[in-house]
C-alpha cells in the first residue's frame, strides 16, 4: 500500500483531548503552519495557515497529553489522509489528518527536558468504530485563525479563512 507521509513545523491550535478507547489511548489536537515568503521587492511576508488534525495513538497519545499544550510550537511526522465528510447542515467538507507517529517541540522556537516514560503493557486492540474516529477527528474547533510565523494571530485576520482547512 502506498501512504504519503509528511513532516511540518506549526503551532499548537487548541489544547490536547485525550480519551480512552476499546482501541487504546488516542489524542486528538489542531496544529497550523504558516510559512514565510519571500516577496519579490525582497520583503519576507507570512503566507496562508494551514490546519492540520493530529491524531496519536497508544503511548505516544499519554505522552502528547502529558508533554503537549495550546499555544508550543511542534514537529510532526506522520501518515497524511483526508477525510471527506458530511456536516450536520448536509454538506461535504473535508478535514486533512495526519495520524502522527512522531511529535516533538521545536526546539528552534525553545528549549524542553526529556523524561523516559515507563514501558507500556502490551493489550490486545479492539477493533474502534468508524462512527467515534469521525468524532474524535472533527470535534476540535471551529473558528481558527490565520497566524504568523511566531504562531501569533494576525491582527489583521480576524476568524477563519478561505485558507484554512476545515
Amino acid at each position: 500500500m502506498n501512504e504519503a507521509f509528511v513532516t511540518f513545523q506549526g503551532w499548537v491550535g487548541n489544547d490536547v483531548v485525550h480519551r480512552d478507547t476499546p482501541a487504546g489511548s488516542v489524542v486528538n489536537f489542531r496544529v497550523g503552519s504558516t510559512p514565510r515568503i519571500r516577496k519579490r521587492n525582497g520583503d519576507w511576508v507570512d503566507g496562508p495557515t494551514s490546519w492540520f488534525a493530529v491524531s496519536c495513538w497508544r503511548g505516544l497519545a499519554d505522552n502528547v497529553r502529558d508533554s503537549v499544550h495550546k499555544g508550543e510550537p511542534v514537529l510532526v511526522h506522520g501518515r497524511l489522509r483526508t477525510d471527506v465528510w458530511e456536516r450536520e447542515d448536509g454538506q461535504s467538507s473535508t478535514t486533512v489528518v495526519v495520524e502522527a507517529i512522531y511529535i516533538g517541540h521545536d526546539l528552534s522556537r525553545g528549549t524542553a527536558e526529556f523524561a523516559k516514560s515507563a514501558p507500556l503493557e502490551r493489550a490486545e486492540a479492539a477493533d474502534e468504530t468508524e462512527t467515534v474516529l469521525k468524532e474524535l477527528i472533527h470535534d476540535l474547533g471551529d473558528d481558527l485563525p490565520q497566524l504568523d510565523s511566531l504562531g501569533q494571530r494576525r491582527p489583521d485576520a480576524g476568524g477563519s479563512s478561505s485558507s484554512q482547512v476545515a
